[in-house]
């Protein structure tokens, strides 16, 4: 194949059955196969029995587990003699000692001649030089053959053994020989350390992924996407669990995509610290392995298959949410990835649960939720329960050079209005990678700084000097404020109520306003958003009416999932109540003649009659002081700002 001609965009394309050669612009590359190459037969597959993989020490095989990741083949013909009967812990050298560790010593010098040579950041990017090498846990080795020789090379091959033995327990693989036309996938193995909520090491946890970047789409994967659970429902489930004094307790599932069956037909190479004997040259997936396009798909498929079966109903708002009610109690399912949390009505059903999943599948018992998903549940003295993210908080300032410095009450500088300018000075690509690390933080527990997170991912593309200041005051808010958190106090009564305010023209770039809501519930925000409005807004009620579209949209979801929740539970959830500062945008809301203020509002923002009218949302007149969604528009004052997080129910955790 070649080009014509420098003028033509044209192949020329030899057709080798033909013995011609074809000008064309309609070529297709297959990449899996090569035209002169010899060709060969199609191979069938057969049963790989796993205990050949040294994993089962009665019944060895042909396989044998070394420390290289090679294949050696033998002659169809030649017998395989038997592997002497080693343990699992023999074979990997569990029990003799290990010769001292170079390659550290060795990767020491390296690292003192990068820094040598390295180049000196700017003054203002020079507090975040060492965000790279706080980012990686140095103790995480990053090859298998660092893991298995490096100092701590006993935990690692216990992790290696681990991961080997579930894959065996699962039949994920068998053996075969790779058919004509298929390609097989790379493998890699994975370390991490599980750490506890203090950091401290708690397990050595080795994977066997795949390398997704051969997989191709249609071929080795179709549908990949899976769902888990809103943070909104985590902490909706967690609120009314107080109010009812219900115990939310942790499971962990065991090598979870393990159990996913494979639906398309895909060969991976063969490990490294595998050797297989014989003419096998490759492994079919027959379940999921971590690192495949579909591996959490199929996982989820599996998972809600089963729960269903059992008597649970996925909730239509989100479908990781389980519940089962059984003679007038009930038990209620989240579910996030491999972690569940499980809570309900009634202790004997929340046992009755838990035997039929660990007879499923195998997994963890940590007994009552302390520490999910990055956020600690702190139990207060008065019966309250706190969501804080301290340890988060902690390990940000320290990647991003922040951990010393000194800390300011507010989140946003109200004498800085931030712009774009193409003669400012640029910063690097780190203020993207900060930026979004803080707004795992808002999403998840610190609505205290939506706005502030907001407004400087509006300068993503061209971040520049004045950007990076404005993010670096958020990191020392963070730093005075580390220790805060959601406080969810038990009440007589669910009090469930929302807010919703706009802050008008307040982008000086191009005059848009911001939209901001918070919903309460027990005391404290159990949704919050803040964003920027898509089109220039004339008047304040204009603005404030789009924001309110928003808010209801965002509260009729809520409502209806705070109702299933109470239903579930035998009780009727209360109503949709919307607080607002603006009169003239209530009335806009009652009144269908098209007022002068309402005509340049898009429709799809008038559906806010349609739910007045039907009686679906009350709104109310509220005091611009009492507005909580205040906070999520603009940046306050600092009196207002302490205010309005205390009365949010933002406060320090008490451990």
């Amino acid at each position: 194949m070649d080009f014509t001609t420098e003028a033509s965009k044209a192949y020329r394309v030899y057709d080798i059955e033909a013995g011609q050669v074809v000008i064309s612009r309609d070529v297709n590359f297959d990449e899996s196969t090569f035209g002169l190459s010899p060709p060969t037969t199609d191979e069938d597959t057969d049963d790989l029995d796993f205990d050949s993989l040294g994993l089962d020490d009665e019944a060895l095989g042909r396989a044998q587990y070394k420390q290289t990741g090679k294949c050696k083949s033998r002659p169809n013909d030649e017998e395989v003699p038997a592997p002497p009967a080693h343990t699992v812990r023999q074979r990997f050298g569990l029990e003799e000692s290990s010769a001292p560790n170079n390659h550290m010593a060795h990767q020491e010098e390296e690292e003192e001649t990068k820094n040598a040579n390295a180049s000196t950041p700017p003054v203002f990017w020079r507090a975040s030089a060492n965000a790279i090498e706080t980012a990686v846990d140095l103790s995480e080795p990053s090859t298998f053959e660092a893991a298995v020789s490096g100092p701590d090379q006993v935990h690692w091959r216990e992790a290696i053994c681990a991961e080997l033995e579930s894959i065996r327990l699962r039949e994920v693989f068998r053996a075969a020989k790779l058919p004509k036309g298929h390609r097989a996938i790379g493998t890699k193995w994975v370390f991490k350390i599980k750490r506890k909520a203090d950091g401290s090491s708690d397990i050595y946890k080795a994977r066997l992924v795949a390398k997704v970047f051969k997989q191709q789409y249609g071929i080795d994967y179709t549908e990949t996407f899976s769902p888990v659970v809103k943070y909104v429902t985590l902490r909706m489930v967690i609120a009314v669990a107080k109010y009812f004094g219900w115990t939310i307790d942790q499971l962990d599932v065991v090598t979870a995509f393990l159990y996913g069956v494979m639906k398309e037909q895909v060969f991976c190479v063969i490990p490294e610290g595998v050797e297989l004997e014989g003419i096998i040259n490759c492994l079919e997936l027959v379940k999921a392995i971590y690192g495949l396009n579909q591996a959490s798909r199929v996982w989820n498929e599996t998972f809600d298959e089963f729960v269903c079966a059992t008597g649970f109903q996925a909730s239509s708002l989100d479908p990781c949410l389980y519940t089962k009610l059984v003679e007038g109690q009930c038990v209620l399912l989240l579910v996030y990835v491999d972690d569940v949390l499980i809570t309900g009505s009634s202790c004997e059903l929340i046992a009755r649960t838990k035997t039929d999943l660990k007879t499923r599948f195998e997994m963890t018992d940590s007994g009552k939720c302390a520490f999910v998903l990055g956020i600690e549940l702190l139990d207060g003295a008065d019966g309250s329960v706190t969501l804080c993210q301290r340890r988060y908080v902690d390990d940000i300032l320290k990647r991003f050079g922040m951990d010393d410095c000194k800390a300011v009450a507010r989140p946003v500088d109200m004498s800085s209005r931030l712009v774009s300018s193409d003669a400012a000075t640029k910063v690097n690509a780190s203020f993207r990678e900060a930026v979004g690390a803080l707004m795992h933080l808002t999403t998840a527990t610190r609505p205290d700084i939506a706005f502030a997170v907001g407004y400087v991912s509006r300068f993503m593309e061209n971040p520049q000097e004045e950007h990076w200041i404005a993010v670096k005051r958020i990191f020392r808010y963070l730093q005075g404020t580390k220790m805060h958190g959601i406080c969810y106090k038990p009440t007589s009564k669910i009090d469930f109520r929302g807010y919703s305010d706009a802050d008008w023209a307040g982008d000086l770039a191009d005059r848009k306003s911001t939209s901001g809501y918070v919903f309460m519930l027990l005391g404290a925000p159990v949704s919050w958003g803040s964003k920027k409005q898509p089109s220039v807004s004339l008047s304040t009620s204009e603005a404030e009416y789009i924001a309110l579209s928003l808010a209801i949209q965002e509260g009729e979801w809520i409502h209806r999932l705070h109702c299933e929740i109470m239903m579930s539970a035998n009780e009727d959830g209360p109503e949709l109540m919307i607080h607002e500062d603006n009169q003239s945008c209530i009335k806009m809301t009652k009144n269908p003649v098209n007022h002068g203020r309402a005509k340049r509002i898009e429709k799809k923002c008038h559906h806010i009659r349609d739910e007045v009218k039907r009686g679906k949302v009350k709104l109310k007149y509220c005091e611009t002081a009492m507005v909580l969604a205040d906070i999520t528009t603009k940046g306050l004052h600092m009196p207002r700002h302490k205010k309005m997080t205390a009365t949010l129910g933002i406060c320090a955790c008490s451990h």
